[in-house]
Protein backbone atom coordinates (compact mmCIF):
# COMPACT_ATOMS: atom_id res chain seq x y z
CA UNK A 1 0.00 0.00 0.00
CA UNK A 2 1.54 3.44 -0.95
CA UNK A 3 0.56 6.88 1.11
CA UNK A 4 1.96 9.75 0.20
CA UNK A 5 1.64 13.11 1.68
CA UNK A 6 1.84 16.55 -0.61
CA UNK A 7 1.25 20.31 0.45
CA UNK A 8 0.56 21.65 -3.00
CA UNK A 9 0.00 24.95 -2.56
CA UNK A 10 -3.42 25.84 -3.90
CA UNK A 11 -4.98 22.37 -5.57
CA UNK A 12 -6.73 24.50 -8.05
CA UNK A 13 -3.64 26.70 -8.98
CA UNK A 14 -1.78 23.50 -8.94
CA UNK A 15 -4.21 21.21 -10.08
CA UNK A 16 -2.39 19.98 -14.07
CA UNK A 17 0.34 19.25 -11.76
CA UNK A 18 -1.58 17.25 -9.06
CA UNK A 19 -3.91 15.33 -11.74
CA UNK A 20 -0.07 14.67 -13.95
CA UNK A 21 1.90 13.26 -10.29
CA UNK A 22 -1.48 11.40 -9.70
CA UNK A 23 -1.34 9.82 -12.64
CA UNK A 24 2.54 9.04 -12.57
CA UNK A 25 3.31 7.76 -9.22
CA UNK A 26 -0.62 6.18 -8.06
CA UNK A 27 -0.45 6.49 -4.85
CA UNK A 28 -3.01 4.30 -3.18
CA UNK A 29 -3.71 7.16 -0.86
CA UNK A 30 -3.27 10.79 -0.64
CA UNK A 31 -3.01 13.27 2.29
CA UNK A 32 -3.18 16.95 0.68
CA UNK A 33 -2.88 20.44 2.86
CA UNK A 34 -2.86 24.26 1.84
CA UNK A 35 -6.02 23.75 -0.60
CA UNK A 36 -6.59 27.86 -0.30
CA UNK A 37 -9.81 26.70 -1.78
CA UNK A 38 -13.41 26.90 0.06
CA UNK A 39 -15.50 23.45 0.15
CA UNK A 40 -17.57 24.63 -2.37
CA UNK A 41 -14.41 25.21 -4.91
CA UNK A 42 -12.91 21.86 -4.24
CA UNK A 43 -12.44 19.88 -7.89
CA UNK A 44 -13.65 17.59 -6.78
CA UNK A 45 -14.73 15.96 -11.17
CA UNK A 46 -11.34 16.36 -11.58
CA UNK A 47 -10.11 14.42 -8.58
CA UNK A 48 -12.69 11.65 -9.45
CA UNK A 49 -11.72 11.64 -13.00
CA UNK A 50 -8.39 10.84 -11.85
CA UNK A 51 -9.86 7.97 -10.67
CA UNK A 52 -9.86 8.87 -6.95
CA UNK A 53 -12.68 9.65 -4.42
CA UNK A 54 -11.88 12.48 -1.93
CA UNK A 55 -13.33 14.22 1.32
CA UNK A 56 -11.88 17.73 2.26
CA UNK A 57 -11.81 20.81 4.76
CA UNK A 58 -11.48 23.48 3.21
CA UNK A 59 -11.49 27.32 3.74
CA UNK A 60 -11.56 30.52 1.68
CA UNK A 61 -7.62 31.58 0.43
CA UNK A 62 -5.77 29.78 2.88
CA UNK A 63 -5.31 26.16 4.70
CA UNK A 64 -7.47 23.13 3.87
CA UNK A 65 -6.63 19.55 3.87
CA UNK A 66 -7.95 16.13 1.95
CA UNK A 67 -7.48 13.10 1.91
CA UNK A 68 -7.65 10.71 -1.42
CA UNK A 69 -7.78 7.39 -1.97
CA UNK A 70 -8.14 5.76 -5.29
CA UNK A 71 -11.27 3.83 -6.15
CA UNK A 72 -13.44 4.80 -3.46
CA UNK A 73 -14.22 7.95 -1.21
CA UNK A 74 -12.53 7.57 1.88
CA UNK A 75 -14.73 7.44 5.46
CA UNK A 76 -14.82 10.53 6.90
CA UNK A 77 -14.13 10.10 10.84
CA UNK A 78 -13.38 13.37 12.03
CA UNK A 79 -13.19 17.14 10.39
CA UNK A 80 -10.97 19.69 12.49
CA UNK A 81 -8.47 19.09 15.51
CA UNK A 82 -10.38 18.13 18.72
CA UNK A 83 -9.36 20.67 21.97
CA UNK A 84 -10.73 24.23 20.70
CA UNK A 85 -14.19 24.59 19.45
CA UNK A 86 -13.21 28.21 18.24
CA UNK A 87 -10.46 26.93 16.07
CA UNK A 88 -12.09 27.71 12.59
CA UNK A 89 -8.70 26.75 10.57
CA UNK A 90 -9.19 24.27 8.04
CA UNK A 91 -6.09 22.03 9.21
CA UNK A 92 -7.36 18.80 10.29
CA UNK A 93 -9.59 15.97 8.37
CA UNK A 94 -9.16 11.96 9.08
CA UNK A 95 -10.49 9.20 7.74
CA UNK A 96 -10.82 5.26 7.92
CA UNK A 97 -9.31 3.60 5.45
CA UNK A 98 -8.37 -0.39 4.62
CA UNK A 99 -8.62 -0.25 9.08
CA UNK A 100 -6.10 2.09 8.86
CA UNK A 101 -6.90 5.95 11.24
CA UNK A 102 -5.46 8.67 8.41
CA UNK A 103 -5.17 11.68 9.96
CA UNK A 104 -3.83 14.53 7.50
CA UNK A 105 -2.57 17.72 9.21
CA UNK A 106 -1.12 20.88 8.17
CA UNK A 107 0.44 22.06 11.60
CA UNK A 108 0.47 26.54 11.69
CA UNK A 109 3.78 28.26 10.12
CA UNK A 110 4.34 30.61 13.24
CA UNK A 111 6.27 33.12 12.13
CA UNK A 112 6.65 35.69 13.18
CA UNK A 113 8.73 34.17 16.12
CA UNK A 114 8.05 35.61 19.23
CA UNK A 115 4.17 36.90 18.66
CA UNK A 116 0.35 35.36 18.70
CA UNK A 117 1.17 33.36 15.67
CA UNK A 118 3.81 31.31 17.29
CA UNK A 119 2.07 30.87 20.66
CA UNK A 120 -0.88 29.07 18.27
CA UNK A 121 1.29 27.29 16.94
CA UNK A 122 2.40 25.74 20.14
CA UNK A 123 -1.21 25.24 21.76
CA UNK A 124 -1.99 23.82 18.13
CA UNK A 125 0.81 21.36 18.27
CA UNK A 126 -0.21 20.53 22.34
CA UNK A 127 -3.61 19.72 20.73
CA UNK A 128 -2.52 17.40 18.09
CA UNK A 129 0.23 15.65 20.87
CA UNK A 130 -3.08 14.96 23.74
CA UNK A 131 -5.17 13.49 20.49
CA UNK A 132 -2.50 11.52 19.04
CA UNK A 133 -1.48 10.16 22.51
CA UNK A 134 -5.53 9.05 22.18
CA UNK A 135 -5.46 7.39 19.56
CA UNK A 136 -2.28 5.35 20.63
CA UNK A 137 -4.43 4.38 23.51
CA UNK A 138 -6.60 2.92 21.47
CA UNK A 139 -4.02 0.69 19.91
CA UNK A 140 -5.44 0.38 16.13
CA UNK A 141 -3.29 1.38 13.75
CA UNK A 142 -2.77 5.28 12.71
CA UNK A 143 -1.12 6.98 10.65
CA UNK A 144 -0.27 10.55 10.81
CA UNK A 145 1.04 12.40 7.92
CA UNK A 146 1.34 16.17 6.31
CA UNK A 147 3.25 19.50 6.81
CA UNK A 148 4.20 19.90 10.26
CA UNK A 149 5.88 22.91 10.03
CA UNK A 150 9.26 21.62 12.08
CA UNK A 151 12.57 20.63 10.94
CA UNK A 152 13.42 17.96 13.84
CA UNK A 153 17.18 18.14 13.64
CA UNK A 154 19.93 20.06 12.48
CA UNK A 155 20.10 17.15 9.69
CA UNK A 156 16.63 18.16 8.44
CA UNK A 157 17.61 21.79 7.64
CA UNK A 158 20.60 23.00 4.63
CA UNK A 159 21.71 25.64 7.23
CA UNK A 160 20.89 25.11 10.92
CA UNK A 161 22.23 28.60 12.10
CA UNK A 162 20.38 30.95 9.79
CA UNK A 163 16.97 29.28 11.14
CA UNK A 164 17.59 29.26 14.86
CA UNK A 165 14.92 31.73 15.58
CA UNK A 166 12.34 30.77 12.82
CA UNK A 167 9.14 29.07 13.94
CA UNK A 168 10.28 26.21 11.96
CA UNK A 169 13.39 25.56 14.08
CA UNK A 170 12.62 27.34 17.33
CA UNK A 171 13.76 24.63 20.24
CA UNK A 172 10.15 24.96 21.54
CA UNK A 173 9.25 23.40 18.01
CA UNK A 174 11.33 20.92 17.84
CA UNK A 175 11.00 19.82 21.33
CA UNK A 176 7.18 19.82 20.82
CA UNK A 177 8.24 17.05 17.64
CA UNK A 178 10.44 15.38 19.85
CA UNK A 179 7.66 14.58 22.87
CA UNK A 180 5.04 13.54 20.39
CA UNK A 181 7.09 11.43 18.72
CA UNK A 182 8.09 9.64 22.16
CA UNK A 183 4.44 9.08 22.79
CA UNK A 184 5.52 5.63 20.34
CA UNK A 185 5.31 7.27 17.15
CA UNK A 186 7.41 6.18 14.23
CA UNK A 187 8.78 8.98 11.82
CA UNK A 188 9.06 6.89 8.92
CA UNK A 189 11.18 8.85 6.07
CA UNK A 190 13.85 9.66 9.26
CA UNK A 191 13.87 5.80 10.11
CA UNK A 192 14.15 4.50 6.92
CA UNK A 193 16.88 7.07 5.98
CA UNK A 194 19.07 7.61 9.39
CA UNK A 195 21.96 10.27 8.97
CA UNK A 196 20.92 11.08 5.37
CA UNK A 197 19.98 14.93 4.46
CA UNK A 198 16.24 14.15 2.70
CA UNK A 199 14.70 17.54 1.61
CA UNK A 200 10.62 17.78 1.37
CA UNK A 201 10.54 21.78 0.77
CA UNK A 202 12.09 24.07 -1.56
CA UNK A 203 11.65 27.51 -1.42
CA UNK A 204 10.94 29.95 -4.25
CA UNK A 205 13.58 32.22 -4.28
CA UNK A 206 17.50 32.05 -4.62
CA UNK A 207 17.81 29.49 -6.71
CA UNK A 208 17.02 26.61 -3.29
CA UNK A 209 15.40 24.29 -5.25
CA UNK A 210 18.83 24.86 -7.50
CA UNK A 211 20.81 24.65 -4.92
CA UNK A 212 19.22 21.71 -3.17
CA UNK A 213 18.83 24.63 0.02
CA UNK A 214 15.97 22.53 1.49
CA UNK A 215 14.00 21.75 4.63
CA UNK A 216 12.35 18.35 5.81
CA UNK A 217 9.03 19.70 7.17
CA UNK A 218 6.32 17.23 5.39
CA UNK A 219 6.46 14.03 7.83
CA UNK A 220 4.68 10.36 8.07
CA UNK A 221 4.23 9.48 11.65
CA UNK A 222 2.79 6.04 12.49
CA UNK A 223 1.87 4.14 15.12
CA UNK A 224 3.66 0.80 16.46
CA UNK A 225 1.48 -1.84 13.89
CA UNK A 226 2.04 0.51 10.74
CA UNK A 227 5.52 0.52 11.56
CA UNK A 228 6.17 -2.85 11.51
CA UNK A 229 4.77 -2.68 8.23
CA UNK A 230 6.99 0.20 6.38
CA UNK A 231 9.26 -1.31 3.38
CA UNK A 232 9.94 2.44 1.81
CA UNK A 233 9.76 5.93 1.79
CA UNK A 234 10.70 8.50 -0.17
CA UNK A 235 9.88 11.61 -1.67
CA UNK A 236 9.16 12.76 -5.57
CA UNK A 237 11.97 15.73 -5.55
CA UNK A 238 11.57 15.91 -9.57
CA UNK A 239 8.43 17.08 -8.99
CA UNK A 240 9.48 19.98 -7.15
CA UNK A 241 10.76 20.91 -10.59
CA UNK A 242 8.32 20.87 -12.66
CA UNK A 243 6.57 24.04 -14.29
CA UNK A 244 4.44 25.88 -11.76
CA UNK A 245 4.75 23.49 -9.44
CA UNK A 246 4.04 23.56 -5.17
CA UNK A 247 7.58 24.81 -3.34
CA UNK A 248 6.70 21.23 -1.68
CA UNK A 249 7.50 17.82 -2.96
CA UNK A 250 5.54 14.46 -2.80
CA UNK A 251 6.39 12.56 0.13
CA UNK A 252 5.28 8.79 0.38
CA UNK A 253 5.41 5.69 2.35
CA UNK A 254 4.89 2.34 1.39
CA UNK A 255 3.58 -0.52 3.93
CA UNK A 256 3.20 -4.52 3.33
CA UNK A 257 0.03 -5.63 3.41
CA UNK A 258 0.52 -7.93 6.07
CA UNK A 259 2.53 -7.93 8.76
CA UNK A 260 5.94 -9.35 9.12
CA UNK A 261 6.28 -12.94 10.61
CA UNK A 262 7.79 -13.23 14.02
CA UNK A 263 10.43 -14.93 14.19
CA UNK A 264 9.84 -18.78 16.46
CA UNK A 265 11.62 -18.94 19.35
CA UNK A 266 13.93 -22.30 19.36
Amino acid sequence: MKIATYNVNGVNGRLEVLLSWLERASPDVVCLQELKAPDAKFPVKAIEAAGYGAIWHGQKGWNGVAILEKGREPLLIRRGLAGDPDDLHSRYVEAAIDGMVIGCLYLPNGNPYPGPKFDYKLAWFKRLAEYADELLALKVPVVLAGDYNVMPTELDVYKPERWVDDALFRVEVRDAYRELVEQGWTDALRHLNPGKRVYTFWDYFRNAYGRDAGLRIDHFLLSPGVAERLVKAGVDKDVRGWEHTSDHAPVWIELADDMPKRRRRK
